[in-house]
């Protein structure tokens, strides 16, 4: 099965999306259905999909794992919760059948080290011991701590959410890859290969520019470690659908028929345990 591990859905009547801050969001001000998402899936033969939360609310999550519960191709939901929560357990087991991940707006916290407090890897083994993943929406400011925390929680699994935000539109390479295969040496930590395009100069990229990040996140962590996402609609602020799969394509064309098929669909099968047929009838 091919499996899109990172896209996104929103009604804006129905919930507002805070971190649209601003006229570049303008392209994508407006809601985007699984409707809007199905004939790129069909396109390019994907038939799962991980959608991941875009607002920090239990409400929103609520309404994802309602779309994961009918029918279509969303095969798990990467939610929110607060990791700060004496009752996590208790209020991520409320949310019910469909969750397989938590995910929280790091990136947006003002202490960089805000994975490291004590109440928030608290919150992190909580998951663990749920059987949730947890994804990480940092950039290189935030990666020694996500780092120090995937360390300290090794019985949880982590996903590198859009390869960490590389600096790709100064072309910079550091500190941004150091960190990256540090991180990579974790066995507990595994890589989505998305969001590149938006960190890149949208109207100018080239995938020449970008083809150097993908490399060393497969270099790093290896294809049975990487998933491809799409972050639409997000991705459309600089890319078409279309393009965003033709890069990955690019990036993985030198692996093996096997390899590619994990980065497609295998690694996100694994690490989300979607894969099982048990998993799907828990989402829908």
């Amino acid at each position: 099965m091919r499996i899109d591990a990172h896209h996104h859905l929103w009604n804006l009547g129905r919930r507002p999306q805070p971190w649209m801050d601003g006229p570049w969001a303008d392209p994508i001000r407006r809601d985007f259905t699984l409707s809007d998402l199905a004939p790129q899936l069909a396109a390019h033969g994907i038939e799962g999909t991980v959608l991941v939360q875009s607002s920090s609310s239990y409400e929103e999550t609520a309404e994802l794992l309602a779309v994961a519960a009918g029918e279509g191709p969303v095969r798990g939901v990467v939610g929110w919760a607060d990791l700060t929560d004496p009752a996590l357990g208790e209020a991520s087991a409320a949310l019910g059948p469909g969750l397989v991940g938590i995910r929280h707006q790091v990136q947006d916290e003002p202490d960089p080290d805000w994975l490291t407090r004590p109440d928030v890897l608290r919150g992190l083994r909580t998951l663990a011991a749920a059987g949730l993943v947890y994804d990480l929406l940092v950039t290189p400011r935030e990666l020694p701590a996500a780092l120090a925390a995937a360390r300290a929680v090794p019985e949880l699994s982590f996903v590198l959410d859009h390869a960490g935000k590389p600096p790709v539109a100064r072309g910079a390479r550091l500190p941004w890859a150091g960190h990256l295969t540090a991180i990579a040496r974790l066995p507990n930590v595994s890589c989505k290969l998305s969001g590149l395009v938006t960190e890149a100069d949208w109207t100018t990229w080239r995938p020449d520019q970008l083809l150097p990040y993908a490399r060393h996140v497969l270099d790093a962590f290896g294809p049975d470690r990487v998933l491809f996402g799409s972050d639409w609609p997000v991705c459309t602020l600089a890319a078409r659908y279309d393009e965003v799969v033709a890069l990955a394509e690019s990036a993985t064309g030198h692996l093996t028929a096997a390899e590619r098929a994990a980065v497609f669909g295998g690694t996100a099968a694994r690490v989300y345990g979607i894969g099982r047929p048990e998993a799907r009838q828990r989402a829908g």
